[in-house]
């Protein structure tokens, strides 16, 4: 079988999260900016796309040189196996990005780089004009860093983060897969209490269910591998079933989602429905100050609405210190929250014990983490 060098490509600050699901799947990794690489065959491309949870795309690395002239670019390009992929009807449309390289023309470098490969395959086929692109996608994009030139063919079609459940979503929604990020980055395990009390459309109690249900998120999506004539067409499938015996159907999760939006609360719950996790979520309509509980070290993750997404800068400064006072007498809790507000910790009325770095999209955001005095488990006689 084949074996490919292969990369998952994630936001800026998740790359390790990546690296350290890699590892956990068996793979071994080299993580470098926004990037993971790793070796593997048609199965462990299914693999990846299935069950990454923070990972943006799985690529295939089909070629790396140097060039600092459109003549190198054109030769180098044309001198890859790019028949041992793309079938004669292939569509395969090239996207582009140039940084700190001496081709700087990113229109220009996808033009010259999509010339090539139809030039190599118009001869491997024995073909005169314009080839088809009435096939499968094979989406393929030229990365120049430093006039080093890196050609890769995505796997996985539209971006991982595509789950498939959420059909509707609020005004600032966060990405499924840095929902998950946000997930793996607290100390929760699926036998503690989990509670978010911004939940807007549900995605971060429903990265959480599928997370503690060992439920892979490329359950049931489809990706742009499936269709391609070369590849393995029961890797997916295989994968799949695997997946769905993986499941830990006796698990019964205790996660909480209340926003003060009831319109909100209703299209969590349909999104939890089609994630196949709404009994293991309960979502209510609810203040952020009436939450009280009993329970012990639980996790709290919150992405609440910060000055540049839906509240104004006072509102959400007033948000922050409600958040700081009703949480305060929680002290087995650890909660973890999300803003772009660098002065958040002075409205929230507690020093973190923890801050990371996260872009949120294009946004930057820092990650305060504020960890509960761990109760200790009672011993019974």
């Amino acid at each position: 079988m084949h074996q490919y060098q292969l990369v998952a490509t994630a936001a800026a600050g998740i790359e390790a999260l990546v690296g350290k699901e890699l590892k956990d799947l068996g793979y071994e990794c080299q993580v470098e900016n926004g990037k993971a690489f790793f070796k593997g065959t048609d199965m462990d491309i299914a693999k990846t796309n299935i069950w990454l949870r923070t990972a943006d795309r799985i690529k295939i690395v089909f070629g790396n040189f140097t060039a600092t002239t459109f003549d190198q670019l054109f030769e180098q390009t044309k001198a890859l196996p790019w028949e041992d992929i793309l079938p004669v009807d292939a569509e395969f449309p090239v996207s582009g990005k140039s940084v700190k390289s001496t081709l700087y023309s990113v229109p220009n470098c996808q033009s010259i780089v999509k010339k090539a490969i139809v030039t190599r395959l118009s001869d491997a086929y024995s073909r005169r004009g314009q080839l088809p692109e009435t096939g499968a996608l094979y989406p393929i994009e030229v990365a120049i860093l430093k006039d080093v030139v890196s050609l890769t063919i995505d796997t996985s079609g539209t971006s991982l983060f595509k789950r498939g459940y959420r059909t509707e979503k609020g005004g600032a929604p966060l990405k499924e897969n840095m929902a998950a990020s946000l997930v793996k980055l607290t100390n929760w395990y699926p036998d503690k209490p989990f509670y978010d009390p911004v939940c807007g459309s549900g995605t971060i109690p429903i990265e959480a269910a599928l997370i503690g249900k060992n439920i892979a998120p490329g359950l049931n999506r489809t990706f742009a591998a499936q269709e391609w004539t070369f590849f393995d067409s029961k890797a997916f499938p295989t994968v799949k079933d695997e997946a769905r015996k993986a499941i830990k159907e006796d698990v019964q999760l205790d996660i909480l989602g209340t926003d003060i939006d009831g319109s909100m609360i209703e299209i969590a719950k349909r999104n939890a429905e089609k994630a196949g996790v709404a009994d293991q979520i309960v979502f209510k309509q609810m203040q952020l100050s009436d939450f009280k509980t009993n329970k012990d070290n639980g996790v709290i993750v919150a992405n609440p609405p910060y000055g540049d997404r839906l509240l104004s800068e006072e509102q959400a400064q007033a948000l922050y210190a409600q958040m700081g006072a009703t949480y305060k007498p929680l002290t087995t809790w650890s909660k973890y929250i999300l803003t772009s507000d660098l002065a958040f910790e002075t409205h929230y009325g507690q020093r973190a014990t923890k801050k990371r770095k996260l872009y949120n999209g294009a946004i930057r955001t820092d990650l305060f983490q504020f960890w509960g005095k761990r109760t200790p488990r009672k011993i019974e006689n």
